[in-house]
């Protein structure tokens, strides 16, 4: 079977796939997959589909990884044509989920596709892990399928997720690991009152200043060779009732750590509270810990990665764990070796998502090759 790789992600894009609506895109590559021997087989939960497809029982077992879900399109009318209606101008495939990321796994497709043909039989295995809940909330989609495979003692030796992590051209940037999220909500208690009368309040605002300046100037780590240091931002705050004279009775302040191995959750939580104690602040808080973060050092997954973008496109590929969360983060607790590598960013989330053709032909070029770099001795 050979399988044209532009024109599956434009099946893909045509199907108006908003988190966490499938909207049959599965069924499509369910069916690709089944003709190729894969056996398939849903785990979906709670309106959230999720396909996980193997062929082979023996290890090593290669994993490609991804999302058929997209974020909303935004004003329809801010696009230049329909975000589900794909269309091709000056080389260039335009549609919701073209670069994060329907492109990918098209060329995961064709790219096992075209392995299976010319090594029929290779030794190991293949698997596909594809959800609909990535760019939602990430409850029902791979957790629960990590979750159901690690119930059954099924690992992963390699798993290549297909986001999109170029920057300038394909293949030069590959994800080997993300930071970690912890958020907090954190109110701050006061006594409501009369500005002309502060004596008789306690405004909260003030009992969290000298806090937040001194965790905005807080070195909490130092990062390591794969990591930049730990980052803490307050993403909201908000007190007051709107009047310019009345003291608020509480303040509400939500802040992000995103953190590196440097760092873990207790150390993080431990020093805020510390911080918090130190001034005396009046404090409810609560912790929500969003994915902790993996890293896969220099070895067979990120060679066989880097040297099949070398020998196709020609470019020495940079590591780099930047950015935001992924699912590699889930597939991480049953796969020792996971790395992201996809198509440019620079579109992706934005009004007129794009990604050049030449992109979505090489791309598969590229994954077939990691297959061979990993499965072919």
């Amino acid at each position: 079977m050979e399988i044209n790789t532009l024109d599956l992600a434009q099946q893909l894009i045509a199907r108006r796939s908003a988190t966490p609506d499938d909207a049959g895109c599965i069924d499509i590559l369910a069916a690709i997959l089944e003709a190729l021997d894969f056996k398939c087989e849903r785990i979906s939960m709670n309106g959230v589909d999720n396909l996980w497809a193997r062929r082979g029982a023996q290890a090593p077992l290669v994993c490609f990884a991804g999302h058929t879900d997209v974020v909303p399109a935004g004003p329809l009318d801010h696009w230049t044509s329909d975000p589900f209606t794909p269309g091709i101008r000056d080389g260039v495939l335009y549609g919701r989920g073209a670069a994060d990321m329907k492109s990918s796994l098209a060329a995961f497709v064709a790219a096992i596709a075209g392995f299976v043909r010319e090594h029929p039989d290779y030794p190991g295995s293949i698997a596909v892990l594809f959800t609909s809940d990535e760019e939602g909330p990430a409850v029902d989609g791979t957790v629960r399928v990590v979750e159901a495979l690690a119930r059954r003692g099924e690992k992963l030796d390699y798993c290549v997720v297909g986001e999109p992590t170029s920057v300038n051209k394909l293949g030069d940037m590959i994800k080997n690991g993300r930071r970690g999220s912890l958020s907090a909500d954190l109110v701050v208690k006061g006594v409501q009152g009369h500005v002309a009368y502060p004596h008789l309040a306690r405004n909260p605002v003030h009992e969290i200043a000298a806090a937040i300046a001194e965790m905005a100037q807080t070195e909490w780590d130092r990062g390591n060779e794969y990591f930049p240091p730990t980052t803490w931002q307050i993403s909201n705050i908000n007190a007051g009732t709107g009047a310019n004279n009345v003291i608020p009775g509480t303040a509400h302040i939500k802040f992000n750590f995103r953190f590196s191995t440097a760092s873990t959750v207790e150390s993080l939580e431990t020093r805020v509270i510390g911080i918090l104690d130190k001034h005396g602040v009046p404090y409810d808080i609560e912790w929500r810990y969003e994915g902790r973060p993996f890293l896969t050092k220099k070895g067979n997954l990120v060679d066989a990665v880097a040297r099949a973008i070398k020998k196709v496109t020609g470019i020495d590929t940079e590591l780099s764990t930047s950015g935001g969360t992924s699912d590699g983060r889930f597939i991480a607790d049953i796969c020792p070796q996971v790395v992201e590598f996809g198509p440019t960013n620079a579109t992706i989330h934005k009004i007129n998502e794009c990604i050049r053709v030449e992109e979505v032909e090489t791309l598969p070029k590229i994954y077939r090759q990691i297959l061979v770099n990993l499965l072919v001795r």
